[in-house]
């Protein structure tokens, strides 16, 4: 237990960095000096009748010309307040600062001010404890207990200071609880950064290099001070302990933050609201924590929301993304993650954005073992329902919905856009492929939209893919192709009395005749999906033939509309140019790297890259990173093309085969346009929606009239500017 010791009177107030850790040639206030811009026309010390004023308003200090002040200098403005060490102080006039519906005059009153410089025309006011921080210009502290500073001070970045010890660092132990994946988090850490440090556990040189670049990443040195940038408010908060606040950041009714960098700007400011407990972490820009939230060893993405009662624990959470009433522990969350329901639960788990828990899920939260939780992976899109519980270790692909239920055996779900459901009544876990495609095109059109306009990010740091339809996504889709075919050439060898003598190639050929042929016989197949779980029961697959014409669609859609894009910001190219240009081989293997999509070769150059330290900083890595995304739509591209030759079977595309593709992808955008208002439809005519209504007029006022909704009329807009341009595009088949 640490005891309270008696210090000599010397040390009380000037003993912020110790002797020892000051180099040859500096002093203790050197690396102050370097974070203060003085102010225009310098500091002066105070003259003999402004000491008189500063005295007669109980002002008291240990020393008077230890305190510094700039011209003007209003002493009337100053009261009833302690000065302890070097104290140097902005403009003071009799103005005042006005925030929302606080005003307070200019000035410093009611406080103890320990070693601190304070900015132009700041109001600082009832600041109980204010010690070796540097104040911005207009900035207001009004009723604060404790506001301090200490000379090892890391602002949650995953550092040592000189003279530290190995075990002070802070870790932040993601994706499993055993700490296994852990990673350092710093400032301007992105979702890849964590992604990638974690996942590749067994590159033993890359974890040493990004280990070694973050350390040096800050200024091992002892002696810096908090910051408080320009604009901030804070008020009525109780601990605010080595903190580094970016400008015009709003902090109200804080409990305690402890070793914590909050980054916040004019155009993005940060807001921090009551009872906020926030321990060893980051905060990115434009985010929103209120009403008790509690976050222990995490980083907080751009744009992101913490609210009522959330607690995020050794988690990363991606920008653009909400969490309140629930608890998150162990998680690598990326981008455009929404789980604001009470009593969520999400443990130890990879989710890859776009995501959402709804109440009661639980995910991760029951042991199967006595060892440790292990992980989750969801890829994008993961939707589990209502009161779902999930248990380690699973395996989501992306888009996949899992229907209310107690899961009682791990799973491995690899066929994206599913909904996955437990049918208890025949003991089975059943399996509906594409059914985000077939019933509920509504809200797959309207994520695709959604995500792209709430991204009011301006400094866009992390790149992210939002189209669903995208390379992982889509080779999914393939794989979902390959796999169906084969279980549906095994559920007709078995309807015939057994298993005939098949390789793999010979399965999906016959699967393959079976599924382009009559509907009736495959859907009178009892079809039946393999290792998707750890158990011994059936693990039945609905809806097979739909499905699989559904993912042919899905990859036809895909290519086009991505060629389509080609052409028309190319208009000197044909579909002959376009071909002779993308052909290749088609990359299979693609990462999400936190939101970013790369090919596993771009993975490879650059972790190779960063092995042979010719990345040696984070900002080198994320030039890397932008420069990957420069060229990814071309990669895109190159991947459509070729997912198409794989999906119509042909090596060549004939100018009367792109006749027929651009003919399907007329039909299938008009199936879009007709599924969203479908689907959409089934909500006006559901007479249970209609019960709480006294009449049809009540519930058109409530919900309008149907085809006056705007999603569905900017889809109907879309269809025909797609119809448009595909017609533009036939003339230049040749």
């Amino acid at each position: 237990m640490d005891k309270v010791t008696l210090l000599p009177a010397p040390q009380l107030f000037d003993s912020f960095l110790d002797s020892s850790y000051i180099p040859e040639g500096q002093d203790k206030y050197t690396l102050r000096n370097r974070q203060v811009t003085p102010p225009d026309g310098g500091w002066r010390h105070l003259r003999s009748d402004e000491i008189e004023r500063l005295v007669k308003n109980q002002n008291t200090a240990m020393s008077w010309d230890n305190i510094m002040v700039s011209d003007p200098f209003d002493p009337n403005m100053v009261k009833n307040n302690e000065f302890y060490g070097m104290v140097r102080i902005g403009r003071v006039t009799a103005d005042g600062l006005q925030f929302h519906d606080l005003k307070l005059p200019c000035g410093i009153t009611n406080s103890s001010i320990h070693s601190c410089d304070i900015g132009n025309d700041c109001a600082i006011h009832d600041v109980h404890y204010l010690s070796h921080y540097i104040i911005g210009d207009r900035c207001m502290l009004f009723n604060v207990q404790e506001m301090s500073c200490t000379d090892h001070a890391k602002f949650g970045n995953g550092i040592i200071k000189d003279g530290e010890d190995e075990h002070v660092r802070v870790w932040m132990e993601i994706m499993n609880e055993t700490g296994s994946r852990r990673v350092m988090p710093f400032d301007g850490m992105l979702a890849a950064d964590a992604y990638m440090w974690a996942k590749f556990i067994d590159d033993e040189p890359l974890q040493q290099r990004l280990a070694a670049i973050t350390q040096a990443s800050m200024d091992s040195r002892r002696g810096y001070y908090g910051t408080v940038g320009q604009g901030v408010v804070i008020k009525n908060s109780w601990i605010l302990k080595d903190v580094k606040i970016g400008d015009c950041c709003y902090i109200k009714g804080a409990s305690k933050l402890k070793n914590i960098t909050i980054n916040s700007s004019e155009g993005e400011p940060t807001q921090i609201g009551e009872n906020v407990v926030l321990v060893n972490g980051i905060v990115g820009y434009g985010c929103r924590i209120f009403y008790s939230c509690i976050a222990v060893k995490f980083v907080l993405g751009c744009h992101s929301n913490l609210k009522y009662g959330a607690r995020l624990i050794d988690s990363y959470m991606g920008d653009n993304s909400t969490i309140s009433c629930c608890e998150v522990l162990n998680n690598l969350i990326f981008p455009a993650h929404e789980q604001h329901h009470n009593n969520s639960f999400l443990i130890a788990s990879l989710v890859k954005g776009q995501s959402n828990l709804a109440a009661g899920a639980t995910i991760g939260s029951n042991h199967n073992s006595r060892a440790n939780d292990n992980e989750i992976e969801a890829g994008r899109g993961f939707w589990p329902g209502l009161c779902t519980s999930v248990k380690h270790s699973c395996k989501f692909a992306s888009f996949t919905m899992l229907a209310k239920a107690d899961y009682p055996s791990e799973m491995n779900i690899p066929l994206p856009f599913s909904l996955v459901s437990n049918d208890a009544k025949t003991n089975e876990l059943v399996v509906m492929p594409a059914y985000w495609w077939l019933y509920n095109m509504y809200a797959m059109a309207r994520n695709n939209w959604k995500f792209q306009t709430r991204d009011s990010r301006r400094q866009k740091l992390q790149n992210i893919e939002f189209d669903a339809y995208a390379p992982d996504s889509m080779e999914e889709a393939l794989n979902a192709l390959k796999l169906l075919e084969v279980w549906t050439a095994k559920a007709m060898l078995r309807q015939h009395g057994g298993q005939a003598e098949m390789d793999y190639r010979q399965l999906r050929n016959y699967g393959h005749k079976l599924l382009l042929g009559d509907r009736g016989v495959v859907d009178d197949l009892d079809v039946l999906g393999e290792q998707m779980e750890k158990s011994h029961r059936r693990v039945r697959i609905r809806h097979v033939y739909e499905a699989y014409h559904a993912y042919r669609d899905m990859l036809v859609y895909y290519a086009v509309r991505n060629m389509m894009q080609y052409l028309t910001q190319h208009p000197d190219a044909t579909f002959v140019s376009m071909s002779a240009e993308l052909d290749g081989v088609r990359q299979r293997e693609w990462l999400n790297f936190g939101g970013q999509l790369m090919m596993m070769d771009d993975v490879d150059s650059l972790r190779q890259d960063i092995r042979d330290g010719v990345l040696d900083t984070w900002a080198k890595i994320h030039e890397r990173y932008n420069q990957i995304w420069q060229h990814y739509p071309i990669d895109k591209l190159r991947h459509a093309y070729l997912t198409l030759k794989f999906v119509i079977g042909t090596d060549v595309i004939n100018s009367d085969q792109w006749q027929r593709v651009l003919d399907e992808a007329l039909r299938i955008q008009h199936y879009i346009c007709e599924q969203v208002r479908e689907t959409r439809r089934k909500d006006y005519d559901n007479i249970f929606r209609r019960a709480t209504y006294r009449n049809e007029e009540e519930f058109r006022a409530a919900h309008g009239e149907l085809d006056d909704n705007s999603f569905i009329r900017q889809i109907g807009r879309e269809t025909e500017d797609f119809c448009n341009q595909i017609n533009q595009l036939r003339k230049r088949i040749g």
